[in-house]
């Protein structure tokens, strides 16, 4: 089991999720929990999609890190 680093980003009119490792891979709607849902069910997709074109999955390179500024 891989484990895909995801950005969640609050909008104006709810929310956004993206996988930095798995490029042209968003999802949008109106709670944190529903993009969620949204994404892992198109992260899956995006991967079987992948397996069945005989490609390579991409590995997970992504990790989290954050800059404290004063």
């Amino acid at each position: 089991m891989k484990k895909y680093l995801v950005v969640i980003e609050e909008t104006g009119s709810g929310y956004t999720a993206y996988s930095p490792d798995l490029p042209g891979c968003v999802v949008s709607g109106w709670t944190r929990s529903e993009v969620e849902k949204k994404l892992g069910h198109a992260l899956a997709f995006q991967l079987q999609s992948l397996r069945q074109c005989g490609e390579v999955l991409p590995e997970p390179h992504s990790y989290p890190s954050y800059i404290e500024l004063p």
